[in-house]
């Protein structure tokens, strides 16, 4: 759903840019809550990981394809404030890097990426975990559920930018029927790959899962008749430390953008496929960083399909993973030194 330049005119992407920047500077205070010193390097990881995941484009209909958004899977693994960071350091590097998402577009697909999927699915995930039995299970249960319905609010929230700044002459009911069609469709997928990678997170280290915390009763004992808290104990050691989770999530972000991309559905995503057939994408322009090296997720001079893309796959992944943990760390030095003032 990367929204190219020309689509929505200038007045509204600057408003949208205020919009994504109080967002990001209201994510930069909020994480500094969020993040501790275990969970501050994996943040990086989410969003390295979002990243190559939304290399993989998966056929929803025909002709059409779709992608992780990231959202959700960020907001239940790393907390909401930090899930916007994440996203956003995602779609920056996208599109200076990648010529993926114009740049005076930034602030439109942060704020329709990022802020409103993050907003969206975590309200939607507390909320049905604190009905939901206090279990791992129900962690992934709400995981779907949230994914799911952030994707096409995400489509609505589009629909509703460009009824307001939309650059041709395109009945708003019509594009919104589309959008929020095919991206309901893409929103099980969505939904199943936040519930898998929210699972197999829980299942090797619950105590990291930012949604995860507070789900496990404490243990009681009886005190002279009376039933009162245990002393919390250490998190498990089965689990593995932060470090092996951190290191086995990069070797996955690099085989799923360096290898598995190649075999993603080439078919238009769902607002390039909507564009074309409702004819908003008239006015498209160019990017700015269309003769990137790396451009269209290939390495320019490089002829072979293969080598080309999951080169720049894993170049993706490896300078996403540098931005993100360099600005999260950043965020818990802050922390740390204004708890030490």
């Amino acid at each position: 759903m990367h929204v190219p330049d020309g689509f929505i005119n200038a007045p509204v992407s600057a408003a949208a840019g205020v919009v994504a920047a109080g967002a990001v500077a209201a994510g930069l205070r909020g994480a500094r809550r969020e993040l501790d010193e275990r969970t501050a390097p994996l943040a990086g990881l989410v969003a390295a990981f979002i990243f190559a995941v939304q290399m993989l484009n998966f056929p929803v209909a025909a002709g059409t394809s779709g992608h992780l958004l990231g959202g959700a899977l960020a907001a239940i693994l790393v907390g909401p404030w930090t899930g916007v960071l994440c996203i956003a350091v995602v779609l920056l590097m996208q599109g200076i890097l990648f010529a993926d998402g114009g740049l005076t577009a930034l602030g439109v697909n942060i704020t329709v990426m990022g802020v409103v999927t993050v907003v969206v699915a975590y309200a939607l995930f507390r909320g049905l975990v604190l009905v939901l039995p206090r279990t791992r299970r129900s962690v992934t249960v709400a995981s779907f559920a949230a994914a799911l319905v952030s994707v096409p609010a995400a489509a609505a929230v589009f629909t509703l930018i460009y009824a307001i700044g939309g650059t041709t002459d395109v009945p708003v009911s019509k594009v919104l029927t589309a959008m929020v069609g095919v991206h309901v469709l893409i929103g099980v997928g969505e939904a199943v790959i936040t519930m898998l990678t929210v699972g197999a997170v829980v299942a090797v280290r619950p105590d990291l899962v930012y949604g995860a915390r507070g789900l496990t009763a404490p243990l009681k004992l009886r005190v002279d008749g009376e039933l009162v808290d245990a002393a919390p104990a250490a998190a498990p050691a089965a689990g593995g430390s932060p470090k092996k989770l951190w290191i086995g999530g990069v070797v996955t972000a690099l085989v799923l953008a360096g290898f598995v991309s190649f075999y993603a559905s080439a078919s238009p995503d769902g607002l390039e496929k909507v564009a074309a057939d409702q004819g908003i994408d008239k006015n498209v322009e160019e990017h700015a960083a269309a003769d990137s090296p790396l451009a269209d997720y290939g390495v320019k001079g490089i002829e072979a399909p293969r080598l080309s893309g999951g080169l720049a796959g894993a170049i993706g992944v490896g300078a996403t993973l540098a931005v993100g943990t360099g600005a999260f760390w950043v965020v818990r030095r802050r922390k740390t030194a204004a708890l030490e003032a």
